[in-house]
Order: structure tokens, then C-alpha cells, then sequence
């Protein structure tokens, strides 16, 4: 994506001159000066009393109980702080009485005060006596004319009886060239808003906005398609085990490619090449036909017409129910397991289980990998059709053929003694049942591509289509796309090693 062009660079420099706007109108607040402010705020108003009135129960011991005129008491907490950007003195208080500001406590009497102030402002102090005003009456409490610095601040403990928590409190007296105001409620040990609501309100939108018209200009997608995006119709049929990948990477082909259509419909290795080559004869004179057969393992030597694409080398795995209770076994055992030399596994150091060979049909190329990297030869023959019953008492084991890797390993996992094969990434998904081992190698992707690992139950995966496509055809581009573009990412994501990346170079050879 060329980034670096003048509807970015316009958007690059909004962004820039929007946070710099923001980040000026903080500093503004903060440091530019602006009229005097002082603010008060209510932290604190409770009932020490017995609080009747309300219907809330509370319980007294000492002074609170014993002394006259406590049983409606409230204790109110009030804080009187500077929040402006200039120092306030004496001489600012405008109030014509010698003290600064008077708080009024709606239908309630004022029994006592207490002042306290941080321990860096004890000279704030000296201000609270009663030549300089401070004092209390009835319901009204008079302030000194104390001199706050910017930040500085005091509270007045103030003791009640005679009215209900939550009657107005009302702090006035006025500042020269600024103002008394409320502050937002806090807790005691709350610092005031920093600067005004309304530049905090202002701030973030601006810097959410020209951030989010930044983000989405630049990271806007304006890649191209894939090169040699096709138009048109493709089916891709055959492995099952690697029809996952298959799925994905049409599903991306398709988003990416505007008018491309591709139909996945595996039934099988065997099948699905087979399929190609009769499909292909029988078009030889109208052309190629718009299918791609993937297949576990290389075509039979009978269909030269079929052109190959190695895609991928695929692991695969030996699973049993969990009820087994084996992890690991011999290529050995494995060829007397298939033959029927084996009917219990406790004959492999297993659980006392009969044993239920659940294999794939005669098209399946997870099936024809097992027989020629594992076994050595072909399994046994059918003996089931339900995967639990021998259909004739003469069978040494129970064998059933099913149709997809998906049937295997729901079998697999529903039925005790059981044992079946499958793509690695598929198994590992499956719950009730274990990936075995061979040979004391497990399965493992990520071994095997680094040379660390010599299991043997892995195979490369093929994509073939009838004679060489057009170089315009979808075919053509979608295994391109497949092999070498952006699908070798879905290839990884699945479980499989990408035959273009180097080290699937040297598996794929």
C-alpha cells in the first residue's frame, strides 16, 4: 500500500495538529492564568444521633449518648479549597464584615467546629480566631478571610443537632475577579477537577476524532487482489483431511477476488482424483474442466494427463478412546493391531477392552498414507457395518470403513477399545479420545518441520488438475494463491507446513 500520498499526508497532519490543539488547550488550563476560584464541597454528612426520623438505627456510647441535645446530631465535613490558577489573599474577600465567607446549615444548630488543614499549611491556622472573624451562631458559620495559594486548602469539622442529614448547605461570599463556587462531590482525599468539564469534554472528542480519521485513511485496505485474481466458476474436490484448509482459503479467495465463485465438495482422495481424470476425458475436446482434486499422498502412476502442485506436507495421527489407556506404540504393533493378530489391549499393555478398528473407505487418502508409511501393506478386510458388532463370528476383530475423517473420530471418542486415524490438527480438536505416538516420535507439526522428528505418518498434500491450466483460469489462480500467496497463512493456521516456505521446501522434495 503506497501510504505516502497527499490524501494521507492531509490526514496525517490533521491528526497531528488536532492533538497539538488539544494538548494546547490543556496547557492553557493549567498554566495560562484565568479568574480566581474558590471552591467548596460537602465530603462528608452523617448522623451521629439516633437518626429517627430517617428509620435508620444506629448505636451511642459516651458523649454521643450522655450529653443534652445529641439524640439528632450530624457531623458534616467541609472542604474549602483553591481550585483556580491564582493565589488568593486576604484583600480578595469583597464582603464588607471583617470575616471572608458564611456557611449556612438549613434547619439545623451548630454545637462546634474543628479546623484542620494539610501539614505543609500550618500557617493557615493563625487566621481561624475571633479577632478575625471566625465564629459561629444559630445555623451560620463565619469563615476568616484565609489566604490560599493555588492548591491550598482546609476543612471545617462541623457538629449539628436539629435537623435531617442531607438539608442544604450553602457557602457564600465573593472573590474579587473570580468566584465561590461548588465543587463536584469526593472523597477526603480527592483532588479537584484540574481544569474546567467542558475543555475535558472538548479535549477527548477532538482527539478521538482526527485519531479515528487518521486510523481509518491510513489503515485503510488498498491493497490490489491477489495478482491474477480470476473471474468464474472452480469446485475443488477430493481429501477430506484437508478440507478445512480448502474452505478457508476459497472463503479469503472469494472476499478478496470479486466474481469468483469456488465450491468445495471433498468425498475423498481416490475419489476425488479419479473423478478429475474421467471428468477430463471425457472434455478432452472442449478443454480442461474447472475442478482442482487435492489428494493425501501422490496420484496412481495410470493418470499422466493429471499436472501436480505440491501444496503442503500434512501430519497426520493414530487415535484411541480414552478408555484404551495407551499413548504410545510400535510400527510393530501397529501391523499386528491391522492384521487381527491383536484382540485385546491388554495385549499392548491397555485396558481390558476388545479392540474396534475404525477405519476409512478404499478413497481415502489418510487411509493409503497409513497403509504405505505406517503399515507397510494393506489393512484387513471389513468386518462391520456398525463399528460394534462383527457381521460374521469368524473375524478376528471388529473393522468398520466410514466416510470422512469427521465420522472416524466421533466414533473414535463414542466407542470404548476403539482406534482410528486422522489429520493431526482435526484430532487434536476432538473430545474423548488420544493421539498416540509411534515408535516413542508423537505427533508434532513443528518437530517434524525442523528436522527433530522422524514420525513417520505424514505425507505431502497434492493439488492436481487435468493437463495445465490457462494462465488466465481461475484454477491457475487460485493455486497460485493457494501455494504461494496469501493461503500459505491459512495453510499454517491449520496445522500444516506450506511446501514454499523453506523448511517445507525440504520436506516437500
Amino acid at each position: 500500500m503506497q501510504w505516502l500520498n497527499a490524501e494521507n499526508v492531509v490526514a496525517i497532519g490533521t491528526a497531528l495538529l488536532g492533538i497539538a490543539a488539544s494538548a494546547g488547550m490543556v496547557w492553557y488550563e493549567r498554566r495560562v492564568p484565568r479568574r480566581k476560584r474558590l471552591g467548596y464541597r460537602v465530603q462528608m454528612d452523617n448522623a451521629i444521633g439516633d437518626d429517627a426520623r430517617s428509620g435508620r438505627v444506629n448505636r451511642r456510647l459516651g458523649i454521643f449518648l450522655e450529653m443534652p441535645g445529641m439524640e439528632d446530631a450530624t457531623l458534616v465535613l467541609l472542604r474549602i479549597e483553591n481550585d483556580g490558577s491564582q493565589g488568593i489573599d486576604r484583600d480578595d474577600y469583597t464582603g464588607p464584615e471583617r470575616h471572608g465567607l458564611t456557611a449556612v446549615f438549613t434547619d439545623r444548630t451548630i454545637r462546634g467546629v474543628s479546623v484542620t488543614q494539610p501539614s505543609d499549611a500550618d500557617h493557615l491556622m493563625d487566621h481561624f480566631t475571633a479577632d478575625r472573624g471566625f465564629g459561629y451562631e444559630g445555623n451560620t458559620l463565619r469563615i476568616p478571610r484565609v489566604p490560599l495559594n493555588r492548591g491550598d486548602h482546609f476543612k471545617l469539622l462541623v457538629l449539628l443537632s436539629g435537623g435531617d442529614v442531607g438539608r442544604g448547605i450553602r457557602l457564600s461570599g465573593g472573590i474579587r475577579d473570580g468566584e465561590v463556587h461548588t465543587n463536584r462531590s469526593a472523597t477526603p482525599d480527592d483532588k479537584p477537577p484540574l481544569f474546567s468539564a467542558a475543555s475535558r469534554l472538548i479535549t477527548v472528542m477532538l482527539t478521538v476524532c482526527v485519531v479515528t480519521l487518521a486510523a481509518i485513511v491510513v489503515a485503510r485496505d488498498d491493497t490490489r487482489p491477489p495478482i491474477g485474481c480470476e473471474k468464474g466458476a472452480l469446485t475443488v474436490i477430493g481429501s477430506t483431511a484437508f478440507a478445512p484448509v480448502i474452505r478457508d482459503a476459497a472463503a479469503q479467495y472469494e472476499k478478496d477476488c470479486e466474481g469468483s465463485r469456488i465450491t468445495v465438495d471433498p468425498h475423498g482422495s481416490t475419489a476425488g482424483v479419479r473423478e478429475l481424470a474421467a471428468d477430463g476425458a471425457a472434455r478432452r475436446s472442449g478443454g480442461a474442466p474447472p475442478v482442482v482434486a487435492l489428494s493425501d499422498g501422490p496420484k496412481p502412476d495410470d493418470m499422466p494427463e493429471l499436472r501436480e502442485t505440491r501444496v503442503a506436507l500434512s501430519v497426520f495421527a493414530l487415535v484411541v478412546n480414552d478408555d484404551v489407556g495407551v499413548r504410545d506404540l510400535s510400527a510393530a504393533d501397529l501391523r499386528r493391531l491391522y492384521q487381527g493378530r491383536i484382540t485385546d489391549w491388554a495385549q499392548l499393555g491397555g485396558r481390558s477392552l476388545p479392540v474396534h478398528l475404525v477405519s476409512r473407505d478404499a478413497n481415502s487418502g489418510t487411509r493409503q498414507v497409513f497403509q504405505r508409511r505406517v503399515l507397510g501393506q494393506g489393512e484387513m478386510a471389513n468386518s462391520s457395518v456398525d463399528c460394534v458388532h462383527k457381521d460374521y463370528p469368524s473375524a478376528p476383530v471388529t473393522r468398520c470403513e466410514l466416510d470422512s475423517t469427521d465420522q472416524v473420530l466421533a466414533e473414535v471418542a463414542r466407542l470404548p477399545g476403539a482406534i482410528g486415524y486422522s489429520e493431526l490438527n482435526l484430532a487434536t480438536r476432538e473430545k474423548g479420545l488420544r493421539v498416540l505416538g509411534i515408535d516413542g516420535n508423537a505427533p508434532s507439526v513443528d518437530a517434524i518441520e525442523h528436522g527433530h522428528s522422524g514420525y513417520p505418518y505424514r505425507e505431502i498434500e497434492y493439488a492436481y488438475t487435468y493437463g495445465k491450466p490457462p494462465a488466465d483460469s481461475l484454477a491457475s489462480s487460485f493455486l497460485t494463491y493457494l501455494s504461494r500467496g496469501q493461503g500459505q497463512e491459512i495453510i499454517r493456521t491449520h496445522g500444516h507446513v506450506p511446501c514454499w516456505t523453506p523448511e517445507g521446501m525440504k520436506l516437500c522434495a
